[in-house]
C-alpha cells in the first residue's frame, strides 16, 4: 500500500482524502496557496507546503510547484481530487514519469475521454448509446448550420474540451445558433485552450443520471450503481441522490452494463463516472461524458454501497484488489452542495465565516472545507461543504435532509441553504418525478 500521499487539491476534497489516508496509516502532505493557509485541510495533514499565491494558475494548477513539493517531502503518490489538474493528462503522465504513483486513471484514458467528440465516437463504437450529434469538430457557423439540419433542432452547442457543465448553450433555431456558436467557441478557447465545438441534439425534458465505475488493478471494470444529478443551476449540479428515483431494475441493468463497456473501451483503471442523459418517458439513455476522476458527489455512492471510494482508489493505485468481493445497495442517500452563493440568483458570495455550526445525528454526514474564522476566497469554486444524509428509504432520507438543513448555520459568506430548504419542500422534488429543468421552474424561468 502507498505509504505517503500528496493531495494536490484544497478544501473539502483535500480534507476528505486526508481523512481516509490517515485512517489507513498513510502519511499525508497538503499543498496550499497562501490564502488557504488557515483552512482545516492544511492543519490536518501531516505536512503542508505553500506552493504559491491565490491565483490557481500559480498554485493549484502549477504542476512544477506541486512536483517540487512532492520531491521535497518524499511523497510516494499524488491524489489530484477533482477539478484543477485532476483530468490533465500531461500532469498525470508527468507524475508517473518522475516515479510517483498517480491515484487516478492512466493518461491515455484521460486523453481519450477529455475530448467530447472523440469520447462520443469511442462510446458509439463500444455499443454505448449516444445522442444524435456531430462526429467531427464544427469549425464555422456555416458548417454548424448544415450540421444542425441533420442533428435536428433544438441543438446543444458544446465545447469539445473541458467539463463541469461549462461551455454549453442551447439553440432552438438558426437565429439562436448564429448567436451562440461564436460565444461558445470563444469561451472554449479562453477557458480550455481549445476552441473545438460539437453539436448534439438537445432534449428539453431529460434527467441527468450517472454511473460510478471502478477499474480494478486486475483489469476488470465494476459498476457501483447510479446517481441522480438532475438538480442543476447553469448546467452545474447542486444536489444529487442515489439510487435514482427514475431508474427501474431493468433500466439499472442496462445503464450499468453500458458504463462497464465504456470503461472497458478505454482500459479504465481507478474511480470514474459515466454520465448519461435519460429520457424518462421512454427509458432511453445517451452517453454524455466520462469524468476521469473522483466526483464531488461520490459520498452518496459510498453510503448506499458501503464502500470508501478513496480507499479503493488508493488500493487500485497500489496494485491491490478491492476491499470487497461483492457489494449490495441499501437505503437512500442525498447530497446537497452547500455553496457560498446567493440562494436566489446563485451568484458567488465569498467572505469570512463568523458562524459555522454543522448538523449532526443519525444518517448525517458533513464533508466541509471551512470552519468558523476561515475565509471563503473569491479565487476558487464556491463549494463550502457537502451535506450528505442517509436513510433506510427515500422518505427517511428526505426527512433527515430537511432537519439537517434547518440545523446547519453559516454566517459571513452567502449560503444556498435557504434554496435547499425550498427544494426539499418542492412537490416535484419530493415526488421524485423531476428533470434538469426543476431549478428553472422553481425560479420561474
Amino acid at each position: 500500500m502507498i505509504e505517503s500521499l500528496l493531495v494536490a487539491n484544497r478544501g473539502e476534497i483535500a480534507r476528505r482524502i486526508i481523512r481516509t489516508a490517515r485512517r489507513l496509516g498513510i502519511r499525508t502532505i497538503a499543498v496550499h496557496s497562501d490564502v488557504d493557509v488557515d483552512l482545516p485541510f492544511v492543519r490536518e495533514a501531516d505536512e503542508a507546503v505553500c506552493i504559491g499565491p491565490a491565483d490557481p494558475a500559480l498554485s493549484y494548477r502549477n504542476a512544477e510547484a506541486i512536483l517540487a513539493a512532492a520531491k521535497s517531502t518524499g511523497a510516494q503518490a499524488v491524489h489530484p481530487g477533482y477539478g484543477f489538474l485532476s483530468e490533465n493528462a500531461d500532469f498525470a503522465r508527468t507524475v508517473a514519469g518522475v516515479g510517483l504513483i498517480w491515484v487516478g486513471p492512466g493518461a491515455d484514458a484521460i486523453t481519450a475521454m477529455g475530448d467530447k467528440i472523440q469520447a462520443r465516437n469511442l462510446m458509439e463504437a463500444a455499443g454505448v448509446p449516444v445522442a444524435p450529434g456531430t462526429r467531427e469538430p464544427v469549425g464555422d457557423i456555416a458548417s454548424a448550420l448544415d450540421a444542425a439540419t441533420v442533428v435536428g433542432y433544438p441543438v446543444m452547442v458544446k465545447a469539445a474540451a473541458g467539463g463541469g457543465g461549462m461551455g454549453m448553450a442551447v439553440a432552438a433555431d438558426e437565429t439562436a445558433l448564429r448567436a451562440e456558436f461564436d460565444k461558445v467557441r470563444a469561451f472554449a478557447e479562453r477557458m480550455f485552450g481549445d476552441g473545438s465545438v460539437l453539436l448534439e441534439r438537445y432534449f428539453p425534458r431529460v434527467r441527468h443520471v450517472e454511473v460510478q465505475i471502478l477499474g480494478l488493478a486486475d483489469g476488470r471494470v465494476l459498476a457501483l450503481g447510479e446517481r441522480e444529478c438532475s438538480v442543476q443551476r447553469r448546467n452545474q449540479k447542486v444536489a444529487e441522490e442515489a439510487p435514482s428515483p427514475a431508474v427501474t431494475p431493468e433500466l439499472r441493468e442496462r445503464l450499468l452494463a453500458a458504463a462497464v463497456r465504456a470503461g472497458e473501451a478505454v482500459g479504465y483503471r481507478n474511480a470514474g463516472t459515466v454520465e448519461c442523459l435519460l429520457d424518462p418517458a421512454t427509458g432511453d439513455f445517451f452517453f454524455l461524458e466520462m469524468n476521469t476522476r473522483l466526483q464531488v458527489e461520490h459520498p452518496i455512492t459510498e453510503l448506499v454501497w458501503g464502500v470508501d471510494l478513496v480507499e479503493e482508489q488508493l488500493r487500485v493505485a497500489s496494485g491491490l484488489p478491492p476491499t470487497f468481493t461483492s457489494v449490495e445497495k441499501h437505503g437512500h442517500a442525498i447530497e446537497l452542495r452547500v455553496n457560498a452563493e446567493d440562494p436566489k440568483r446563485f451568484l458567488p458570495g465569498p467572505g469570512t465565516v463568523t458562524v459555522w455550526e454543522e448538523p449532526s445525528g443519525e444518517g448525517v454526514r458533513v464533508d466541509a472545507g471551512y470552519a468558523a474564522g476561515t475565509t471563503v476566497p473569491r479565487f476558487y469554486d464556491s463549494l463550502m461543504a457537502k451535506l450528505i444524509v442517509f436513510g433506510d428509504d427515500r422518505a427517511q432520507a428526505l426527512a433527515r435532509a430537511r432537519d439537517a438543513v434547518a440545523a446547519f448555520t453559516i454566517a459571513g459568506p452567502k449560503s444556498n441553504l435557504p434554496f435547499f430548504a425550498e427544494l426539499l419542500e418542492n412537490d416535484e422534488f419530493r415526488s421524485g418525478d423531476y428533470d434538469t429543468g426543476i431549478v428553472g421552474r422553481m425560479r420561474g424561468n
